[in-house]
């Protein structure tokens, strides 16, 4: 029963990562290479000048990751949830990585956004995204026309849930090498 219910999830989590976008797809698989440390993100994902240096800036952005990793942590250790008191020290952090990753213009949607962060620091990060998102999206470092439409990706059930699952999630895309036909 659980094998199944495992092979459910990785599949519902497969299917989720294939509706979208070919951008949003080839940036969550370079930044889960940056963010996770899987592979050298200069020789796999920069294209020019441009992405090299984009690339460069995300692993500096994403040191952030690991405070936020700890702290998280700790807070889910604690058992007593997320206080005012966390509110600085958790949300600075990650708004500000997500404010560079929205910034990006590769991220089209809050599903997108959510599938990212839930594999970059795991299930204990679910009640803080719809706040980090909206706040991210909202700020001037956003082009005007893409705030409105990521505010608009974001559900009302998303930006109301009574609560979250600590579930953690099972599929992490990877880059996948084409060989050329002979």
């Amino acid at each position: 029963m659980a094998t199944t219910e495992t092979a459910q999830s990785i599949l519902s989590e497969m299917r989720e990562f294939a509706a979208f976008s070919p951008c949003e797809q080839r940036y969550i698989r370079r930044s889960l290479d940056v963010g996770l440390g899987r592979h050298d993100a200069f020789r796999r994902w920069a294209r020019g000048p441009a992405e090299a240096a984009s690339i460069r800036t995300q692993y500096v952005i994403y040191q952030d990751l690991k405070l936020l990793r700890g702290l998280l942590k700790s807070e889910i250790e604690g058992g007593e949830g997320a206080g005012l008191e966390d509110l600085e020290s958790v949300m600075g952090p990650l708004l500000r990585v997500t404010t560079f990753d929205l910034a990006q213009g590769r991220i089209e949607s809050f599903s997108a956004f959510r599938f990212l962060y839930e594999r970059l620091l795991g299930a204990e990060v679910r009640p803080w995204l719809p706040g980090a998102f909206c706040g991210a999206a909202a700020l001037p470092h956003i082009r005007p026309e893409r705030r409105k439409d990521l505010l608009q990706s974001i559900s009302e059930a998303a930006a109301t849930a009574p609560g979250w699952s600590m579930r953690a999630p099972r599929f992490f895309p990877e880059f996948v090498e084409l060989e050329e036909a002979a």
